[in-house]
C-alpha cells in the first residue's frame, strides 16, 4: 500500500466556494498542497484573485456571486471555458443572521436560506456534467457541502436560519449520495465546530477561555484539521465513502 497515493488529489481539479477566506481557504490550501489545481470563487474579484496568488501551488480565483442562479450559471460557464472534467467541488460559501428572533426579518431568512441551502444545490446542478467527466467507478467525483456544528447541537448563539439551513445540507448531502452514486459522484458533508473565521471572530482571551472550555478537545481547530478532513473525503481514500457528516469540531457534539 502506497500511503502517499492513498491521500493524493495529484492531478485533480477542484472548486471551493467562498474560498478566499476562513474554511474555505484552509481546504484551498490543502487541496493545492495535496497536488490539486484548485480555483476558489468569491464575490470580491480583488480579494479573490489576491488569495489565489497567496496560496502556494497551482490556484486560480475567479469572481463570483452564487447567491443567484445567473451568478451560478456564470461560474459554471467560466470553469467549463477552462476545464473539461471536475473532480472535488467544496461548496463552502455561507452566511448567518444572529438578530434575535423578535427582530429577525423574512430577508435575514432569505438571505441565509439562498446562500446557504439553495446555491449548493443549484451550483452541483449546473456542474453535474462536469463532475460526471471527472468521475469513474474507481475513482469517484467528490462533493464536499459544509455543514456546521450548529446542525449537531444547539449554540448558545440565535441563528434559526443557519442553523436550519446547515441541518438541511446534511440531509441533502444524504439524498444527493444515494441519487449520485450510481454517475460515479460521492457527497459527503463536513461539520465544523469552533474555527477562527469571519463567522466564529474570538475577540479576546476570555472569549478564547469560553470557547476551548466548551470543546472536549480544548482547542480550536487548526487549518490542518479542516485540510485534512477535505483531502481524506477527495482522495482515494474516501472513495467508498458517500452520505456521511464528518463532525471535525474536537468532540464539541458530544
Amino acid at each position: 500500500m502506497d500511503a502517499a497515493k492513498l491521500f493524493s488529489v495529484k492531478g485533480r481539479v477542484a472548486l471551493v466556494t467562498g474560498g478566499s477566506a476562513g474554511i474555505g481557504r484552509m481546504i484551498a490550501v490543502g487541496l493545492a498542497a495535496a497536488g490539486a489545481r484548485v480555483y476558489i470563487c468569491a464575490r470580491n474579484a480583488e480579494k479573490v484573485a489576491a488569495v489565489a496568488d497567496d496560496i502556494p501551488g497551482d490556484v486560480i480565483g475567479i469572481a463570483a456571486d452564487i447567491s443567484t442562479i445567473d451568478g451560478i450559471k456564470a461560474l459554471v460557464a467560466e470553469l467549463s471555458g477552462r476545464e473539461k472534467a471536475l473532480h472535488v467541488l467544496v461548496n463552502n460559501a455561507g452566511t448567518l443572521s444572529d438578530a434575535a428572533i423578535d427582530e429577525f426579518t423574512e430577508s435575514d431568512w432569505d438571505g441565509v436560506l439562498d446562500l446557504n441551502l439553495k446555491s449548493p444545490f443549484f451550483l452541483l446542478q449546473k456542474l453535474l456534467p462536469l463532475l460526471r467527466a471527472g468521475g469513474s467507478a474507481q475513482r469517484p467525483a467528490s462533493v464536499i457541502n459544509i455543514g456546521s456544528v450548529g446542525a449537531l447541537k444547539v449554540g448558545p448563539r440565535e441563528v434559526y436560519a443557519y442553523q436550519a439551513s446547515k441541518g438541511a445540507i446534511h440531509w441533502l448531502t444524504k439524498s444527493l449520495a444515494k441519487n449520485l452514486a450510481s454517475d460515479n459522484i460521492t457527497v459527503n458533508a463536513i461539520a465544523p465546530g469552533f474555527f477562527e473565521s469571519d463567522m466564529t471572530v474570538i475577540t479576546d482571551d476570555a472569549m478564547r477561555k469560553m470557547v476551548e472550555s466548551m470543546v472536549p478537545r480544548g482547542r480550536t481547530g487548526l487549518a490542518e484539521d479542516m485540510a485534512g478532513a477535505a483531502i481524506y473525503l477527495a482522495s482515494p481514500a474516501g472513495s467508498y465513502v458517500t452520505g456521511s457528516v464528518l463532525p471535525v469540531e474536537g468532540g464539541l457534539s458530544i
